[in-house]
């Protein structure tokens, strides 16, 4: 059977091209189910924020993006991801350059133990890249809005910086392979609130050039910083569903849905 992208927009969501078109995706560890039939569209350029309550299968979703489940040995999965109308979980399909295309910047700043010149040129390096790397890496931490900051010390470890500052670095490494997306699983809950703005004002800066999608628990922080939000809860036998998918202003303003207003608003989670 030929899967193919819905072209339709969702309501509210507007009309920019579909990044990932998520159809009927579940998500198993061995018996249990972790997400139960998620069907949605993100679209480039634009930062997605997915909420929701412990334990509903949010970060199982963002590693569904990129194939970092495929890591899990337990793991396995149902329906579709297309990328770019590509199927994501297609045999044919290379789980590592799907990882290059779609970067990922983890909850804890997790810099190499290496300089921080070589944590940037990490990944270019592994992938075969033969320009300029000093180039490479100067673009990589300017786009992260750190360059200013460690231009003087790039043979010093990134694992010196502040929090703030490693996490940035964390972003500049996953630019520096070019990807097409970039998927932030809690980047801010190990830092503080002016680190934390800091990031998020980056996240706007970078969606210029990338699609970003943000898994938070902050509720201020998703209706700071993201364009649209899908509103993940779950059912009695504990998988993880999509209760509703908006804008970020339709989400926290006028909800379709009681769970999502009970959610937002605190009565629950």
């Amino acid at each position: 059977m030929t899967i193919e992208a819905r072209e339709a927009p969702l309501p509210g969501l507007g009309d920019a091209e579909i990044v990932f078109d998520v159809q009927a995706f579940s998500a198993y560890y061995g018996a249990f189910r972790a997400l139960k039939e998620i069907t949605f569209q993100i679209r480039e350029h634009q930062i997605t924020a997915i909420i929701g309550p412990s334990g509903c299968g949010k970060s199982t979703l963002l590693r569904g993006f990129n194939r970092m489940n495929d890591l899990v040995q337990s793991a396995h999965s149902e329906g579709h991801i297309l990328y770019h109308g590509v199927d994501l979980y297609a045999p044919q399909v290379d789980p590592v350059e799907v990882r290059r295309r779609i970067g990922m910047v983890f909850q804890k700043p997790n810099p190499f133990p290496k300089s921080i010149y070589d944590n940037v040129a990490f990944g270019p390096r592994v992938a075969g890249y033969k320009g300029d790397m000093d180039e490479r890496v100067e673009q990589s931490l300017r786009r992260a809005a750190i360059w200013d900051e460690v231009k003087d010390k790039l043979t010093t470890p990134g694992t010196a910086l502040s929090g703030g500052q490693q996490q940035r670095l964390c972003i500049a490494r996953a630019i520096a392979v070019e990807p097409d997306v970039i998927l932030m699983d809690e980047p801010c809950s190990a830092l503080d609130p002016v680190a934390t703005l800091r990031i998020e004002e980056l996240m706007h800066e970078l969606k210029q050039n990338y699609t970003i999608v943000i898994v938070t628990h902050n509720m201020q922080q998703a209706a700071r910083a993201s364009d649209v939000t899908a509103f993940l809860t779950m059912g009695d036998d504990r998988a993880g569903y999509l209760v509703e998918m908006d804008t970020t202003d339709k989400i926290f303003t006028r909800p379709e849905h009681r769970l999502t207003e009970d959610y937002i608003t605190g009565r629950f989670g």
